[in-house]
């Protein structure tokens, strides 16, 4: 029997236009360039303009995605759009990209997992792919993270930023290329360590988000190691197979944390965290687009796909390029 996978066909990224610097923050926040980076390795973020937004950056992401894997939305059949800052609460984000688009066709949904919302994303389009409900998807993950912050609040503002990134996921039989598995995982307990404020139904707000850093910290690097940890033991893969380690953007910390703990080379760690910071569900895609467009990450190459966020969710996938 001909194995069914979920290739690759094309990604892209998009980044607000505005950077915002440390210098810049330091003006109206008790914070500095220095204080910034030793604690984070954050040295600057891109912010949304004015009236610029989620669908806005995802928009521009999924054309970007689509110009690399030669087709257009035609050729597309489904929009899963991971974010936490929506344009509206309804409809979704992925339905506003699909007017963008101009698409009349397929289906368009969103998902919430935060920080962990990419990773979802793909393996729910991986499902519904490999189930033969669709043919190619476009997998988007967006935010305007800078929408929700409180500017006053130097422990959470000087962490977030704005921006998208996107796969074209195909629906291909045989072939090693493609996305080889995936871990999920959730604890509501611990979702009060990062969250907002408000709510539609409990503030008719959205509030802003806090975060315990420490906490979050702790949680990132043990529970990020045991999800790949039982990633690679399910799909007997070493761990010097891996090519890439493409993490969540949050912390340099953290990604360092991580990967030692796992004994991944430092040198195998995709980190765009300097000049992104978090930007939470679309984290990973602008990462492994850096990483693609410098020439790091090539066709055929093994990467390590990971995130955490509130909830807390967490979640890997391994992914062939």
């Amino acid at each position: 029997m001909t194995r069914i996978i979920s290739r690759v066909a094309g990604q892209g990224a998009y980044l607000p236009e505005r950077v915002l610097t440390n210098a810049e923050i330091s003006t109206f926040v008790d914070t500095s360039d220095e204080w910034i980076q030793a604690r984070t390795g954050i040295r600057e973020r891109h912010v949304a303009a004015d009236g610029e937004t989620t669908a806005d950056l995802g928009h521009a992401a999924a054309l970007a995605a689509l110009a690399d894997a030669g087709c257009g939305v035609d050729d597309i059949d489904l929009i899963v759009v991971a974010t936490t800052t929506p344009d509206l609460v309804f409809p979704s984000t992925a339905a506003l990209i699909q007017n963008k688009l101009d698409m009349r066709h397929g289906a368009a949904f969103d998902v919430q997992a935060v920080c962990s919302g990419f990773v979802y994303a793909l393996a729910v389009t991986d499902g519904l792919l490999k189930g033969g409900v669709f043919e190619r998807a476009l997998v988007i993950g967006a935010e305007t993270m800078s929408r929700i912050l409180n500017w006053e609040d130097r422990t959470t503002c000087v962490l977030f930023g704005d921006g998208a990134g996107a796969w074209v996921l195909e629906r291909a039989k045989g072939g090693k290329a493609g996305l080889v598995g995936y871990d999920l995982r959730s604890e509501g307990r611990y979702s009060g360590l990062l969250k907002t404020t408000g709510g539609v139904s409990s503030t008719q707000s959205s509030g802003v988000l806090t975060m315990e850093g420490p906490a979050v910290f702790k949680h990132a690097v043990t529970k990020i190691s045991n999800s790949m940890e039982r990633l690679i033991e399910r799909e007997k893969i070493a761990i010097e197979e891996i090519d890439w380690f493409v993490p969540h953007q949050a912390n340099q910390r953290i990604l360092e944390g991580v990967a030692d703990k796992l004994k991944i080379s430092r040198d195998k760690v995709i980190s765009t965290v300097a000049q992104h910071g978090n930007t939470s569900a679309a984290s990973v895609p602008l990462a492994f687009h850096q990483a693609v467009n410098d020439g790091r990450i090539k066709r055929g190459d093994l990467c390590l796909l990971e995130a955490l966020g509130g909830g807390l969710t967490w979640g890997s996938a391994l992914v062939r390029f």
